[in-house]
């Protein structure tokens, strides 16, 4: 796997995957971007939510869950001082459906966290990751 990130200018870089995908990374106004694009760390949050958020989705069709919904909020709390490193990350699962399970959604999430999340994987050492989740009934 590969990304290249080519310098546009000020604080600004467009990045790009294997995939053929592109993003913008950019900094604020404070820091000599132009804020038109995506923060490395959000990117970092984001990445964690996706990875867990395709393992869960997955898991709940495949025990047949009638997910009608389904969100994830990360945040992330980062240190005062430079480097500013996450000191924790938090992801909050909404399941919305019909007749959702809660142990199957308690079971979905445990096997994201602890078996199939690369990037959670990737992260864990240094950075503790909670998660909580809720069922929304429609």
């Amino acid at each position: 796997m590969k990304a290249k990130l080519t310098y546009i200018n000020g604080m600004k870089f467009v990045a790009e995957a294997d995939s053929g995908h592109a993003i913008v990374i950019d900094g604020d106004h404070e820091n000599g971007g132009d804020d038109s694009g995506m923060r490395p760390s959000e990117l970092l949050l984001i990445a964690t939510g996706g990875c867990s958020a395709m393992d869960v989705i997955s898991i709940l069709k495949k025990k047949k869950q009638e997910v009608t919904g389904f969100e994830i909020n990360v945040s992330g709390d980062k240190a005062a001082t430079h480097p500013k490193r996450f000191q924790k990350v938090i992801v909050e699962y909404v399941v919305r459906g019909k007749n959702i399970s809660d142990e199957a959604v308690k079971r979905a999430i445990e096997l994201s966290m602890t078996k199939y999340c690369s990037v959670k994987a990737t992260i864990e050492g240094g950075v503790p990751v909670e998660y909580t989740h809720r069922i929304i009934e429609e």
